[in-house]
């Protein structure tokens, strides 16, 4: 690609999305990343990493990045050719829907100081949304780009990405130029050649990103109760789902057990999209969602039982690693403190692992830092991931961890 005058791009936002997106175009740009914590915008401009991704770590010590971290949002968005949304969107589980607050506490400050740019939101919002919000502020300039990345390879996926899709409303010739424009941004600071890009209408757009998630819940929910029927009748889990997946058509991947699934997306995603069928007849949305609860459910009975045959003071559940995944520090809806808290509930006592965490508790929940005096205190160590520091101990562990990978 030839070379081309380097854009001035504001994110919002420093988590996952947003730094993956940010080192991604200061290959090429002059980005500066906005956050409201004073301590991520301090280890960004020394070039640390604030999240758990080896990528990221590596572009920001050893690439010359044209990456500014600020808390001056107002200063940031003046300058920008393009601001790019990429706030947390949690569920709120009364309101069942999204909180996009942030989204909007940013569309209100872009349009103060500068009303023209075109707003891109990545953060994951319900199906409609784009559309409400360009009425609500009365802004022609917004349009929406979901995100695919995986914990822990946030920046791989957009420098390898399966897919590109912005949406515009399809009667906007401009606002498509601005959604082509910022396609080859992001294709400028790719790696990966002949990436797939749709231009749709945002709320089809909305729709690709809760049904693509809540299709891996699927999928991850369909190997936990495969797994969960072999446990109960005594079958080689293993066995069965090598068999399954020799069939091209459902394929060697994704298919790993887990205590559920979890993370920063899929239980949100999940939850939301049941929500946007309302009204709409379905069974296997809601299906997704409760079968979650189900595995853990069964994970901390069959823990349960296997603490019973020891006298009371040895029933001591030790939780090795609070993350939900491996190369994560991720602990938001990690399945394992689902199970957690559900052996809680019946009266075992809880220890944790977690060496990301300098604190004596956590939760309520006895933190013990010396790795050591975990093992020798727990008598079934709960590991949703297996790790190696385990290995001296895999009689004392419960995890169905089957190929040990995420």
């Amino acid at each position: 690609m030839s070379k081309k005058r380097k854009r001035i791009i504001a994110v919002a936002g420093t988590g996952y999305v947003g730094l993956a997106n940010s080192v991604l175009l200061s290959q090429h740009n002059k980005v500066l990343a906005v956050d409201i914590v004073e301590e991520k915008v301090k280890m960004i401009n020394e070039r640390k990493s604030p999240i758990v991704d080896k990528e990221i770590s590596d572009y920001l010590e050893n690439h010359d990045l044209d990456l500014t971290a600020t808390l001056d949002g107002e200063s940031a968005y003046k300058q920008a050719e393009f601001v790019i949304i990429a706030t947390p969107t949690n569920y709120n589980v009364e309101k069942n829907f999204f909180d996009t607050s942030s989204v909007e506490a940013v569309i209100k400050l872009v349009m103060k100081v500068n009303p023209n740019v075109p707003i891109i939101i990545k953060s994951t919002v319900p199906v409609g949304y784009t559309e409400s919000v360009r009425k609500k502020f009365k802004n022609n300039n917004i349009i929406f780009s979901p995100e695919f990345l995986r914990e822990g390879k946030a920046l791989y996926d957009n420098l390898y990405p399966s897919r590109i899709i912005v949406g515009v409303p399809e009667d906007n010739l401009r606002l498509k130029e601005v959604a082509n424009d910022f396609v080859n941004l992001l294709k400028q600071g790719a790696i990966k050649e002949d990436i797939p890009v749709l231009i749709i209408k945002p709320t089809e757009a909305e729709a690709v990103k809760l049904f693509a998630n809540t299709y891996l819940a699927l999928r991850v929910s369909y190997f936990n109760e495969l797994d969960t029927y072999a446990q109960v009748k005594g079958l080689n889990a293993a066995q069965i789902i090598e068999g399954m997946c020799l069939d091209p058509r459902i394929g060697t991947h994704y298919n790993n057990p887990s205590f559920g699934y979890g993370g920063y997306c899929l239980p949100k995603d999940t939850k939301q999209l049941l929500a946007n069928f309302n009204g709409v007849p379905e069974n296997v949305i809601e299906a997704i969602v409760k079968s979650n609860d189900t595995r853990k459910d069964f994970i901390a009975d069959t823990i349960a039982k296997k603490l019973s045959t020891l006298p009371k003071e040895k029933q001591v559940a030790g939780i090795f690693r609070l993350t939900m995944k491996a190369n994560s520090d991720n602990f938001r809806e990690s399945s394992i403190q689902g199970v957690m808290k559900r052996l809680a509930d019946k009266g075992i006592d809880i220890v944790v692992y977690e060496p990301t965490l300098a604190v004596d508790e956590y939760d309520g929940y006895k933190i013990i830092a010396d790795l050591d005096e975990f093992k020798k205190v727990s008598s079934v160590i709960i590991a949703n991931r297996i790790d190696n520091d385990l290995d001296d101990v895999l009689e004392k562990v419960y995890s169905r961890d089957i190929y040990q990978e995420n």
